[in-house]
């Protein structure tokens, strides 16, 4: 998991040598020493795979009925997420909704993470109300 998180925060492209990179330890991110590697989570087993595979149909996206807003945290720009909703967003002829925060501006201490749950409700609001 640490390193998955290493990864996922790294700022800008991958080195080619980036499997050869140090991996920083559980605690390193708040998480238990006792990690034993498994990875039978949805998210890191079953759903890796599909995930990283997916291509959006942009076509259907933009013909869509429904606003489609892709958005990233303010913290997160340049890390591996922000760059995939900017240039998603860019595809559909958009740029991202910009949120405090990081990945999880929304926490407000719950997990051991904290965002800023106000703002990001406010700007939440702000993006719903908005005809982009």
């Amino acid at each position: 998991m640490a390193k998955f998180i290493a990864m996922t925060s790294r700022k800008g492209p991958f080195p080619d040598n980036g499997n050869e990179e140090p991996v920083p330890g559980p605690a390193d991110f708040g998480l238990p020493a006792q990690d034993d590697g498994s990875r039978d989570d949805p998210l890191l087993g079953q759903n890796m795979l599909g995930c990283t595979g997916y291509r959006p149909d942009f076509a259907a996206l933009q013909a869509a009925s429904m606003r489609v807003v892709v958005a990233a945290g303010k913290d997160s720009d340049g890390e591996f997420a922000a760059r995939a909703a900017a240039e998603i967003a860019a595809r559909l002829g958009t740029g991202p909704a910009v949120f405090p925060g990081d990945h999880g501006g929304f926490l407000g201490g719950e997990f051991g993470r904290h965002g800023a749950p106000a703002e990001f409700a406010q700007t939440l609001r702000e993006v719903l109300r908005t005809d982009r």
